[in-house]
């Protein structure tokens, strides 16, 4: 992972995106709960308003339709008989006045005694018309919700009016007290939002690892130079099976499809990996071979994930394998140089003490032998180079004090299914594992045979050590592994590799000895 670089002469750093947006959440939150306490305390003001119209409204109506209202009115003294009716209702209601009037404006009641007899002061004319309605009019107790309803009598005809109203003043009164239950609503959900805007922000800050946008916008860029310029192979890993990341070079040398990659896309033996810290760990694809690091993501001591570095090694194994080969040809020939040596100086001195027909026997016999195995390869194995190993490795085995034996039915054509390289790869790794195996043995041997027949060609090495168990095989043809102590070798891995980029097999088995069969296909015609 990147981690963005500080300048030590800057002691004020950027706000942080999970900052800018609890900043830009506080205030979107305040203009919005407060906005809405607003709109709350217009909107209770004007249902204030519209109770009180409905109330007034029905307390005029239900006194105009008594039966009893027109009989009061046109009585001898109707303010005698209405005004402790109206009083009564009106301390039961709420109300501030209920006032009974006739239609000339006279009033019969009132909360007021002394504006009893006076006229009423409003509006009536459409009340005389049979219409009840509702007005705010300033009257002798000031601002008030008022309704005015006609009164008739039993031929419908008009006789008086009743006025309810209930003063401006005791509506604010009642609205200032609900007003505080309001207040603590919009302080109570900008408090919880706040909270949340906060936690949020925690969040926020924990995924973007507490960058500004600056920064975030710089190590992007980064990022993706980076990846596309590097020559290895990357992938970061979270905590789930998905890929965060992959470059172009981890999908070159893995063979990923574009797309999302699971950690089941990925070869059998990196799915198997631990979870710590891994360096320089051989892996085989179909094709390459793969040196794999592993390092954990970690922040404020929590592990993100992992990250996985992957180098191609393909050639430079190839060519480790041909410079071995080199190395082990050199050494066949130093050993053979010096055998020759020494068989030439024992070849003059049997001459010298006057003994030439023993000399000439013991030197015939030894190029005979020598001769002998050479023509024979050279006339069984078209392939130089396969002779030329096969040559070598019986040189480098009696070194080692291992007899080892090239069977009678050696025989390959000088065009097989595999490369000279393939080829040198599939039967040196499997001689080489015969007689490190066939040491453990008091009389150790080795014996190879490889055969083309009918284009398959069948690779069988047999051994004097003790075999290789079922799950032993397993894991070396997983990825470089090597039974050999100190060892890190690619050993069998190499093989399977050959193998299975040509559909063959590799079997093992325990009969005469330890036995170890390669076969390979051939192409269909």
């Amino acid at each position: 992972m990147f981690l963005r670089e500080r300048n030590p002469l800057s002691n004020k750093r950027p706000l942080s995106v999970a900052g800018q947006v609890l900043v830009l959440q506080l205030v979107v939150m305040a203009v919005v709960v407060f906005a809405g306490g607003i709109l709350t305390v217009l909107n209770e003001r004007s249902n204030s308003d519209d109770a009180t119209r409905r109330e007034v409204t029905a307390i005029a109506v239900s006194i105009a339709n008594e039966p009893s209202t027109p009989l009061a009115i046109e009585s001898d003294d109707p303010t005698s008989r209405l005004q402790p009716e109206t009083e009564k209702i009106r301390q039961v209601t709420g109300v501030d006045f209920i006032v009974v009037m006739a239609p000339d404006r006279t009033r019969f009641t009132h909360t007021t005694v002394d504006l009893i007899g006076k006229p009423f002061s409003g509006n009536i004319d459409r009340a005389l018309q049979g219409e009840t309605f509702t007005e705010t009019y300033v009257g002798s107790l000031g601002p008030s919700i008022r309704s005015v309803t006609p009164v008739t009598d039993a031929s419908g005809e008009v006789v008086g009016l009743v006025s309810a109203g209930v003063t401006r003043q005791k509506i604010s009164d009642q609205f200032f007290q609900g007003l505080p239950l309001i207040i603590g609503v919009v302080l109570a959900a900008f408090v919880v939002a706040a909270v949340g805007s906060t936690l949020l922000s925690r969040r926020l800050r924990r995924q973007t690892l507490g960058m500004a946008p600056a920064e975030l916008r710089t190590m992007y860029e980064h990022h993706d130079a980076v990846l596309h310029s590097i020559g290895e192979g990357l992938l970061v890993f979270g905590r789930g099976d998905e890929a965060e990341l992959v470059n172009d070079e981890a999908r070159r040398l893995l063979d990923l499809q574009e797309g999302p990659v699971s950690l089941a896309s990925l070869p059998e033996s990196m799915q198997q990996m631990d979870t710590g810290i891994v360096r320089g760990e051989l892996h085989l694809t179909k094709d390459r071979v793969l040196v794999v690091n592993q390092d954990p993501v970690m922040w404020e001591g929590r592990r993100l994930g992992n990250v996985l570095t992957i180098r191609d090694q393909t050639e430079l194994r190839s060519l480790m394998g041909e410079l071995d080969s080199v190395r082990s040809f050199a050494e066949s020939l130093r050993s053979q140089a010096h055998e020759s040596a020494n068989r030439l100086h024992t070849v003059i001195t049997m001459v010298e003490l006057g003994r030439p027909e023993e000399a000439v026997e013991f030197a015939t016999a030894d190029l005979e032998l020598s001769q002998s195995l050479i023509d024979r390869l050279m006339n069984a194995v078209g392939e130089p180079a396969l002779a030329a190993l096969l040559l070598g490795k019986v040189s480098q085995a009696a070194e080692q004090g291992v007899e080892l034996t090239i069977t009678d039915d050696t025989a390959m054509e000088d065009e097989g299914v595999l490369t000279a390289r393939e080829l040198v790869t599939l039967v040196g790794n499997l001689i080489d594992n015969a007689i490190d195996a066939s040491k453990e043995s008091d009389q150790p041997w080795v014996e190879v045979t490889v055969r083309d027949a009918d284009g398959e060609l069948v690779v069988r090495v047999a051994d004097s050590g003790p075999g290789m168990p079922p799950e032993t095989l397993k894991a070396a043809l997983r990825r470089g592994y090597s039974t050999k102590s100190g060892s890190r070798g690619l050993g069998l891995a190499l093989v399977t590799q050959v193998i299975g980029r040509h559909r063959g097999t590799l079997t093992s088995e325990v009969t005469y000895g330890s036995v170890m069969i390669a076969t390979i296909p051939g192409s269909p015609s």
